[in-house]
């Protein structure tokens, strides 16, 4: 059962006992005191009118605690005349007959808590869950909350556990999880139709927490797991696909200019020794295929079409070095 069955019987707003009334215990005190100096002196004096009103001022001190009431700002009082409803006081200082009148209930009109939760409830998918909540509602009736419901507090957590436990009967554990805002909405429609024949009104209703077999989380983990490795595995498809498609497209612009594919491969090596020094042995067709004394030659074309002018002999020995073939390189032998 929960906690709040056992708060709200008896509690502040449904006649529970109140503090004490300052200024009626105040009054009383000085109407006791005046009474007893009355009779004192009409003792001494002789004077039977001090008598009567010693007697009068000890009566109005022991009445004023019944009749002179105090109901803080956020408070109603439901007064009852004869056993009959004859009105809605406060807030406020307000003046009862006594014996007569009697205040039935203080009635607390700000916004109030009431915890509930539903244990081992069967989802529409047979799912086991426990369901922790809470109700904000108010009190905007104090007659009705008075008059229609011997203990508004218990009820509202009793109807609360009952439409929580008919949602998850009618609800998928998996929209349970996922969408706790519609739960929420439902709950307040719910809980609020049930309750507001008594003068109270719903606020909201919030879901705390949803708790489900061990044996379910893992299973539900494992599934968890397996979509989210299907998706890898699709991402990186789409990566590889998107990468294949940028490789072709780079073929067909190196099949059109087999000097671009030249640099290429020259840059390759490049970055590839530039890091650590290392050495690399190239195979001697691959060194041909790069032709790097055409490209020197094609610099130097270009480097004359822009106006430099080579040092004497550079011309001839630049030339020399374009037709010569290039160095072969030496295998080092083992150590």
């Amino acid at each position: 059962m929960s906690n709040a069955y056992g708060a709200g019987v008896g509690g502040a707003g449904s006649g529970g006992a109140r503090r004490a009334n300052g200024p009626a215990t105040l009054l009383m005190f000085v109407f006791i005191l005046l009474g007893a100096l009355s009779i004192v002196g009409g003792s001494r004096m002789g004077a039977p009118p001090l008598f009567v009103l010693g007697a009068l001022l000890l009566i109005a001190g022991v009445l004023t605690p019944m009749t002179l009431k105090i109901a803080n700002q956020w408070e109603w009082a439901v007064v009852l005349r004869l056993g009959k409803l004859h009105s809605v006081r406060g807030p406020g200082i307000f003046l009862i007959i006594p014996v007569i009148d009697d205040v039935s209930s203080w009635v607390d009109q700000r916004i109030q808590t009431t915890e509930f939760n539903a244990e081992q409830a069967l989802s529409k998918d047979t799912v086991p869950v426990d369901v922790d909540a809470v109700v904000f509602w108010q009190i905007h009736d104090a007659e009705r909350a008075a008059l229609e419901i011997t203990d508004y507090r218990s009820a509202i957590a009793r109807v609360s556990q009952t439409s929580l436990r008919e949602m998850v009967g009618s609800s998928l554990l998996s929209m349970l999880l996922s969408d706790r805002k519609q739960g929420d909405a439902l709950l307040r429609d719910e809980i609020g139709r049930k309750i507001a024949d008594w003068g109270i009104s719903v606020i909201s209703v919030e879901i705390r927490d949803i708790g489900v077999p061990a044996g379910l989380q893992d299973a539900m983990s494992r599934e968890a797991q397996a979509q989210r490795e299907a998706a890898a595995r699709i991402h990186l498809g789409q990566a590889e696909q998107m990468v294949a498609q940028k490789f072709v497209e780079a073929a067909d612009i190196y099949a059109k200019s087999p000097t671009a594919l030249q640099l290429r491969a020259m840059n390759i090596i490049y970055e590839t020794t530039k890091e650590r020094g290392a050495t690399i042995l190239i195979p001697t067709a691959m060194v041909d295929a790069m032709n790097p004394g055409g490209i020197l030659s094609l610099a130097g074309l270009a480097g004359q079409s822009l106006g430099e002018t080579p040092a004497d002999g550079g011309g001839q020995g630049s030339a020399e070095a374009s037709s010569a073939p290039p160095p072969r390189p030496r295998r080092r032998p083992p150590a």
